[in-house]
C-alpha cells in the first residue's frame, strides 16, 4: 500500500525514513513542512526540552517513553504540579500515517497537535509563546519540528510482519490461531485494520456509559478514535481512560460484547470465545510488538512493559 493525501508531498521527496517492513512505504508530508533530517533533529531535541513546560520540570518524554512505545504506565496522564489529565495517554508510534489526533480525534494535523500539550493547564502548563521564548525559537518553528520528529517514530518489523511476509515460522501455532481469530471471530479487524491496525476512526465502545450516564463525550456520543494495536504489549493500560488493565481484560471486554448504550457502535456484540481462544487472541496481540525507530537513526530498546502516551 502506498498512502497519499491531495496537496501532500512524499516524505521520500525531502528526506528518506527507513520504513520498517509491514507499513507503508511512503508517508504524506505537509507540502509547508518538509521533512529533512535538520528539522527530525530539532524535533527529537525538543521532545526531550522539559523548557517547554510552564516550570521546566516536565518535557514531552516525561508521558511519551521511548522504552514504552511513547507512552508511559499510569491509566490517566500527569502534568505539571502532579495535574491529572482527563485521559490515558496513547502511544505516539506511526503518527505520520495518522488522520485524526488525541483520543476524541480534534486535531486533524500533527502540526496542530504536537503544540496542544504546551498550553494544557494540566498537561505542560505553559503557553505556545512562551515556551518559544525560552527555547528561542517561532511557534511555527517548534510545531514543524515537533511533527516531523514524531513522524520519525516508526514501529515495524514485528513477527506478524514478518509472518505475512513468508516466514511462515515466525508465529507459533496458538499465534496463527489468533491471528484467524482477528481477522474472523473476535472481528477485530473491524476497527483494527490496515498496516497500522487502526481505522483512524472514532466508535463508542462503551467504556464511557457509566451508571446510566456519558462520563466522557469524547468526540460525540461517547466515541473515542481507535488506537493502532502495533506494540499493544508495552503500552497497558488501555482505552480512553486506562481503566482495562491487562490484554487478558481487554479480550474478555470485547468478548462480552462491551457495555451496552444507547450510542454503542453496532459493530460490536457478544463473540462467544471459548477460554484458548481467549488465550490464542492475546498470544497474536503480543506478536505485534516490532522494533521502534526514532530520529533519524535511533533505535528505542525492546522492552515489554506497561505504558501509554499524550493523553487527549
Amino acid at each position: 500500500m502506498t498512502g497519499g493525501h491531495p496537496g501532500c508531498m512524499l516524505a521520500a521527496a525531502f528526506f528518506s525514513l527507513a520504513i520498517p517492513l509491514g507499513l507503508d512505504r511512503y508517508m504524506a508530508i505537509p507540502a509547508g513542512n518538509p521533512l529533512t533530517r535538520a528539522s527530525i533533529e530539532r524535533g527529537r531535541v525538543l521532545f526531550f526540552d522539559p523548557r517547554l513546560s510552564g516550570d521546566g520540570t516536565l518535557s514531552c518524554a516525561s508521558c511519551h517513553d521511548p522504552i514504552r512505545a511513547f507512552s508511559d504506565a499510569r491509566p490517566i496522564a500527569v502534568g505539571i504540579d502532579h495535574r491529572p489529565g482527563r485521559r490515558n495517554a496513547p502511544a505516539l508510534i506511526n503518527r505520520g500515517y495518522g488522520r485524526a489526533f488525541f483520543w476524541d480525534a480534534r486535531a486533524s494535523t500533527l502540526e496542530a497537535q504536537v503544540v496542544q500539550p504546551i498550553d494544557d493547564p494540566n498537561e505542560l502548563g505553559s503557553s505556545l509563546a512562551a515556551a518559544a521564548r525560552r527555547v528561542d525559537l517561532e511557534p511555527a518553528e517548534i510545531a514543524n519540528a515537533l511533527a516531523n520528529f514524531v513522524r520519525s517514530i516508526l514501529s515495524g518489523n514485528s513477527r506478524v510482519d514478518r509472518f505475512l511476509n513468508g516466514n511462515r515460522a515466525a508465529l507459533t501455532s496458538d499465534e496463527r490461531a489468533g491471528l484467524e481469530l482477528f481477522r474472523g471471530k473476535a472481528r477485530c479487524v473491524t476497527c483494527h485494520a490496515g498496516p497500522n491496525f487502526t481505522d483512524e476512526l472514532v466508535h463508542n465502545t462503551g467504556i464511557a456509559w457509566r451508571d446510566g450516564r456519558l462520563i466522557d463525550d469524547g468526540a460525540g456520543r461517547g466515541t473515542f478514535k481507535t488506537p493502532t494495536l502495533r506494540e499493544i504489549a508495552r503500552t497497558a493500560p488501555y482505552m480512553h481512560d486506562g481503566s482495562i488493565a491487562t490484554l487478558e481484560e481487554l479480550v474478555a471486554y470485547y468478548d462480552g460484547g462491551a457495555r451496552p448504550n444507547p450510542f454503542l457502535d453496532p459493530k460490536l456484540g457478544r463473540l462467544f470465545l471459548t477460554p484458548d481462544e481467549r488465550r490464542q487472541l492475546v498470544a497474536f496481540l503480543n506478536t505485534l510488538s516490532g522494533d521502534i525507530q526514532f530520529g533519524v537513526s535511533v533505535v528505542a530498546p525492546r522492552k515489554h512493559g506497561s505504558g501509554s502516551a499524550n493523553s487527549r
